[in-house]
């Protein structure tokens, strides 16, 4: 699949969910526990997001870090009406609105980081607003989730909300006080001739920070993104990087093939004209969304829309509140096939469309010259 799609000059992410189809309960039948490997491919999340800490410059200019806030406050507010319409079509109840209203909220930070690093503006102003969407996206797991917990009977605390947002402040002004330094010393010589020590405390670091996060209340992803930002300052581990990247692309592809075994091809054919329906809505609305604050906050109509493309899709968070939320009797099995089947499409095709969106803006490498 991928030396096809090489071919096709196709993003390797369509190989990775594809070969997951294929893989799947319904097709060769050579994983019938998809579970199993989601559980392992959720490391690769966690690499990912490593990486891109070490790779990016925290961000001096005030309008990098309000601009995100602003990004996600409208994308918020435009989610829940556009979710009350949708509800109010389809004769929901007010839990189901709110679902899908998280369903719009959340984005894929693996794919949209992907193709930052494809299209080269990672590093650039509109490239650090977007990470910093996704960033705070993964600070909204934590209430999102201790709402799905209090609709299943389970005691509602403030603290489990206040706690997150306390830690995440914290981490502002750790991060506001270690931007300007160009390096932070850190003296350990028994690694540097010790490969297989390097590679497990480089492992040791980014999956620790993640699990500290999880415990603390917040997204494992964004923990190990911390991990990545104070690594990345650090000389000592410059080795990291060439010594976890293969590691990083093994997980993350395990990530996507995971999402291409939950797909139940029968549910899917039975209902191709609901979920081609709700999977194209999705891709329309939430880039129309996107480009309107993008819009909102000064960006040119061409980079809001090619923004609009990249923050198209639901995400891998989506799919956890949407897991939680039918195990806990929160929705029916008929709403979460549909929701399930439509993010994994929106996954699939918002590789196409950003491409198109892409090809559309005329957008080639380090288009938008604003360095951060």
């Amino acid at each position: 699949m991928m030396f096809l799609l090489k071919k096709l000059k196709q993003p390797y992410l369509i190989a990775y969910l594809i070969a997951g189809i294929l893989l799947g309960p319904y097709a060769l039948k050579l994983f019938t526990r998809p579970e199993e490997i989601e559980m392992v491919g959720e490391i690769g999340i966690l690499l990912l997001m490593f990486f891109v800490g070490m790779e990016i410059n925290i961000p001096n200019k005030k309008s990098l870090i309000i601009k995100p806030l602003l990004a996600q406050g409208i994308k918020i507010l435009l989610s829940l009406l556009f979710a009350y319409f949708i509800g109010r079509f389809l004769g929901l109840d007010y839990k189901s609105i709110v679902l899908i209203a998280m369903l719009f909220t959340f984005n894929s930070t693996a794919v949209v980081v992907e193709f930052l690093k494809k299209h080269g503006t990672i590093h650039t102003a509109f490239g650090i607003v977007i990470l910093n969407i996704l960033l705070l996206q993964d600070l909204l797991l934590a209430p999102a989730l201790t709402v799905l917990k209090f609709w299943n009977g389970e005691d509602f605390s403030l603290l489990n909300l206040i706690f997150p947002l306390a830690i995440c402040l914290a981490i502002f002004f750790i991060f506001r006080k270690i931007r300007h330094f160009r390096e932070i010393r850190f003296s350990s010589s028994f690694l540097e001739n010790d490969h297989d020590l390097q590679v497990f405390s480089g492992l040791f670091i980014c999956l620790g920070f993640g699990l500290l996060a999880e415990v603390m209340g917040m997204s494992a992803a964004l923990g190990s993104f911390m991990a990545g930002v104070l690594v990345g300052k650090m000389k000592v581990f410059h080795w990291l990087e060439h010594s976890l990247l293969p590691f990083k692309i093994f997980f993350v592809s395990l990530f996507f093939v995971s999402i291409g075994l939950r797909m139940d091809i029968p549910y899917l054919l039975s209902n191709y004209r609901l979920i081609i329906l709700g999977t194209l809505v999705v891709l329309i609305s939430n880039s129309i969304m996107s480009a309107i604050f993008f819009r909102a906050l000064n960006f040119k109509w061409k980079d809001s829309l090619y923004g609009g493309a990249l923050l198209s899709q639901t995400g891998e968070f989506g799919i956890l509140a949407l897991s939680i939320a039918y195990k806990t009797n929160i929705v029916e099995y008929e709403l979460y096939k549909a929701g399930l089947g439509i993010t994994c499409l929106s996954l699939l095709f918002s590789t196409l469309w950003i491409n198109l969106g892409t090809t559309f803006k005329g957008h080639k490498k380090n288009s938008i010259k604003d360095k951060a």
